[in-house]
């Protein structure tokens, strides 16, 4: 397995990850809903700055460093928030709109997700850890959009009825 191409690979999905955010950020119509995609884009971004930090350590010979991704986790602040915060009807009733781009975020974040584990089960040592590192950082953003998503969505379908 090469864990530098896997790397280079992750690195272009997060890319594309950060700017579905950032551009679906200023189209969606509720503020808190816009306001994660622009926290989770600074996200993406830490991610990109950690893969960045791997390639650039393969590059030069060395092995794979879980240790700066510790310390990320140690300061997950967009996590720990949106995990927190809850949804009240007033908020679901405005996010409908937007049901779709939050289909979407759910379905990149699970599919990040899955790509890391995949990896993983190939990778050995410190690279094993950092792509279950990076899986974990992901099921954790599929779960909030998951969240937001069907949460909105079943208080849409109970209007319908």
């Amino acid at each position: 397995m090469d864990i530098l191409k896997i790397y280079q690979y992750a690195l272009q999905r997060e890319y594309e990850g950060k700017r579905f955010f950032e551009e679906n950020a200023k189209r969606l119509s509720h503020a808190a809903v816009s306001g994660a995609f622009i926290n989770l884009a600074a996200e993406e971004q830490k991610h990109i700055d950690f893969i960045q930090e791997q390639i650039s350590r393969l590059e030069k010979g060395s092995l794979s460093d879980s240790g700066m991704g510790r310390e990320m986790q140690k300061t997950d602040f967009y996590s720990q928030r949106a995990e927190s915060e809850s949804l009240d009807s007033s908020i679901l009733e405005s996010i409908v709109p937007d049901l779709p781009v939050l289909r979407m975020a759910y379905l990149i974040e699970r599919d990040f997700a899955e790509f890391y584990e995949n990896a993983a089960k190939e990778a050995e040592g410190d690279a094993k850890e950092v792509l279950l590192m990076l899986a974990e950082w992901e099921r954790g953003h599929e779960d909030i959009f998951r969240k937001y998503h069907d949460t909105a969505f079943e208080k849409y379908a109970k209007n319908l009825v």
